[in-house]
């Protein structure tokens, strides 16, 4: 799943923060066309993966997704925040010790705009 978010970062969207969970993913990203084109990427892309190199010939994703718009700065840490901390919420990581599939870019939203505008 890393390799396909990494592979479409900047290419389909600016990935800013993300974590990956047993059973479902956090991302915060900027879509650089649609919200719909960016999630059909790396769902596609990680689909295609997964029957290639794994031989997987299930479903992978449950349709559809939920999105939220960040609004403003508090509304943006809010959000980094409930990603940084899921991973200790589900007892996967304990406080202080690296959770390896997450990842934070940025810190701020006013930055995150002006890169995504660039």
């Amino acid at each position: 799943m890393q390799a396909t978010l990494d592979h479409y970062d900047s290419h389909g969207y600016t990935l800013h923060a993300w974590v990956i969970m047993p059973d479902h993913l956090h991302l915060l990203i900027t879509p650089l066309e649609s919200l719909e084109k960016a999630v059909q990427l790396f769902k596609g892309g990680f689909s295609y993966r997964a029957k290639r190199e794994l031989g997987w010939n299930g479903a992978v994703w449950q349709p559809g997704f939920t999105d939220h718009r960040i609004r403003d700065d508090d509304d943006w840490q809010k959000h980094a925040d409930y990603i940084r901390q899921n991973p200790l919420r589900a007892r996967l990581a304990e406080d202080g010790v690296p959770y390896p599939h997450n990842g934070y870019v940025f810190s701020g939203f006013e930055r995150n705009i002006e890169k995504a505008r660039s």
